[in-house]
């Protein structure tokens, strides 16, 4: 998931970053980075450190798929979505279910990007086992 481009992310009034949101322990953290305000003094740091952390959750999967036999965690689409566009749906994933906003940030992005993204071998697993 390529992570480029404007954010859009759904927030009334975002609050400012605050030094104690970094590195995001939870996933409330990673999204009130990723929604730093025009006006936030942090926000070119808060917007920079948002798509390092996502694009760096698609390294390690990358990674991850050169080992032979490995699990693939999640498969992007080809052309994969575009940048930014999935911070968008993760927050609404996260807002869904509130104990997720709660749930440290890495396992959130890892568990967002699965359900979004099945592998195909998986999802047909998933169908045959209902």
């Amino acid at each position: 998931m390529t992570v480029s481009g404007a954010l859009a992310l759904p927030t009334l009034a975002p609050a400012a970053v605050t030094e104690s949101q970094f590195p995001p322990n939870t996933v409330r953290d990673l999204i009130a980075i990723c929604a730093a305000g025009q006006d936030d003094p942090r926000m070119t740091g808060a917007l920079n450190f948002c798509h390092g952390f996502v694009e760096g959750a698609v390294i390690v999967e990358e990674a991850n798929e050169s080992r032979r036999g490995a699990r693939k965690l999640f498969c992007l689409p080809s052309p994969r979505p575009p940048r930014g566009s999935e911070l968008i749906n993760f927050t609404a994933w996260a807002n869904e279910q509130p104990a997720r906003l709660d749930m440290p940030s890495i396992d959130g992005i890892f568990i967002y990007l699965a359900q979004r993204f099945p592998c195909p071998e998986q999802a047909a697993t998933k169908r045959r086992a209902r």
